[in-house]
């Protein structure tokens, strides 16, 4: 993801510096024109923004709070912009920290997978002062199709991210029950898919279908232990907001079932080899 919003923005023309733990990474932007940072401090020169695209919670306290992170070295008036999904709780420190160092922080969650972000069609949710979301607002029509502002704290842009994988993870879960009962009852998959499509018009729903109807769980758009560890943040943010979410617990569950049987690095639709397990279906 973050290679793919890397080479978009030096087509449109930023010019770029690269930070990836893995080297080999950054290295391959090279020959797009950006210039490779041996260090997340060091990238921090002279820019006018920092984006981070990273895997969860702890990635990102490694690189903004590490030794050589981001904190410590962005110049005072700078902005962050975090692209990654992550708590509720870590966005409102980072807001925190950025403010108490004269930074600038801005919470961008990115939803589309590696395919969206090679084709600048993600969709960006950010939030924030609004006089800084408009100043930003050229890196975010670099990356993506439409950016929608959702306020004026940046936690809120996560917790609509949140939210918002969990109505796929709903979604998954749907189609795995459905295909499971569907298959003992003599039901084609895709027949039923087709319908389905006709029925909700859905990109997401005719990918996700597809991909549990011809059970294609590699290689992973979205790794099914990131899944686990979304559903597991939007519950966090449930209990704070003090807002109970019944089918998220569910879905929680069976993701650990998951895990339990292997799955983690297969795609996140490869759930609904939970409900073909528990409907006797292999």
């Amino acid at each position: 993801m973050g290679s793919a919003m890397a080479r978009n923005l030096l087509r449109a023309g930023h010019e770029v510096v690269v930070f990836n733990r893995s080297r080999e990474k950054a290295e391959a932007l090279a020959a797009d024109g950006a210039r490779i940072a041996d260090s997340p401090a060091s990238a921090c020169g002279m820019v006018e923004a920092v984006m981070t695209m990273l895997g969860d919670d702890d990635a990102v306290e490694q690189v903004v709070f590490g030794e050589t992170g981001v904190a410590a070295a962005l110049p005072a008036g700078t902005t962050h912009i975090s692209c990654s999904t992550i708590s509720v709780a870590l966005a409102k420190r980072l807001a925190a920290q950025h403010g108490a160092r004269g930074q600038k922080y801005l919470s961008a969650p990115v939803f589309g997978r590696p395919e969206a972000a090679a084709g600048k069609s993600l969709l960006v949710v950010a939030a924030g002062p609004q006089v800084l979301v408009e100043y930003c607002r050229p890196l975010f029509e670099a990356i993506g199709r439409q950016t929608f502002v959702i306020g004026s704290e940046p936690f809120q842009a996560n917790a609509l991210k949140l939210c918002g994988n969990f109505m796929i993870a709903a979604a998954l879960e749907a189609f795995s029950e459905a295909f499971a009962t569907l298959h003992k009852a003599d039901v084609p998959a895709h027949t039923f898919l087709e319908v389905m499509n006709m029925l909700f018009g859905s990109p997401l729903y005719a990918n996700y279908g597809r991909m549990i109807a011809d059970q294609k769980f590699e290689p992973a758009g979205f790794a099914l232990r990131l899944g686990l560890k979304d559903v597991r943040l939007v519950l966090e943010a449930a209990e704070e907001f003090a807002a109970p979410m019944p089918l998220a617990s569910l879905i929680r569950d069976h993701f650990l079932s998951a895990m339990a049987h292997g799955q983690a690095e297969l795609d996140w639709s490869s759930i609904s080899r939970v409900a073909g397990r528990n409907a006797g279906v292999e």
